[in-house]
């Protein structure tokens, strides 16, 4: 008889990041008919509590990274990309340095559409459209920006990096854990 399986830590997290994000949408349009006003009727408590939850994550995650990307694009300050694939790869030539820097303000432009688009649909659109925008459209959104990337590093680069997702999140994960990361051997590697 064979053991029942067991789910990952990663795969529920998976899971949560997902399906977290998909509820409070749903939530929010089956809430639709609730108006969010200055009655504090238990569906009116809920819907806003709904709604500042979903808010105060997006807009908090993506002010974060906004801060953290736009602060090392500051004069003296080397680019968090381009510290990233220094830990990934050790030395590397003008040419990868002047593109992190690009792909770094890339990301931080990013990161504030996110902010200013948020807020105006919040502002401006019905409630319905902002939550789809921040729950829904969120992660295709990331995976667009990703896949852009990549697109435009392989084209415009002479030798690009080509690191498996996998590669980059342990080296985010030894980052944030402060443990050295092993260097992959190749060319630009010490």
């Amino acid at each position: 008889m064979r053991a029942p399986a067991t789910a990952s830590p990663f795969g529920l997290s998976l899971l949560g990041f997902l399906l977290v994000p998909a509820l409070f949408h749903l939530a929010i349009v089956l809430t639709s008919s609730v108006p969010l006003a200055f009655r504090f009727t238990p569906g009116v408590l809920a819907k806003l509590g709904l709604v500042s939850v979903a808010a105060a994550m997006h807009w908090g995650i993506y002010a974060s990274l906004l801060a953290t990307f736009g602060l090392t694009l500051r004069r003296g300050r080397e680019p968090i990309i381009t510290t990233m694939v220094r830990r990934l790869h050790g030395e590397i030539d003008d040419e990868i340095v002047l593109y992190t820097r690009k792909v770094t303000i890339a990301w931080t432009l990013f990161f504030a559409m996110q902010l200013v688009l948020s807020v105006s649909l919040l502002c401006c659109a019905p409630l319905v459209v902002w939550s789809f925008f921040v729950n829904i459209l969120d992660l295709p959104l990331i995976a667009t920006m990703f896949a852009s990337e990549y697109a435009i590093r392989i084209r415009c680069l002479q030798n690009p990096p080509r690191d498996s997702l996998s590669a980059v999140f342990s080296m985010i994960t030894a980052a944030v854990h402060e443990k050295p990361v092993q260097q992959r051997a190749g060319p630009g590697a010490r």
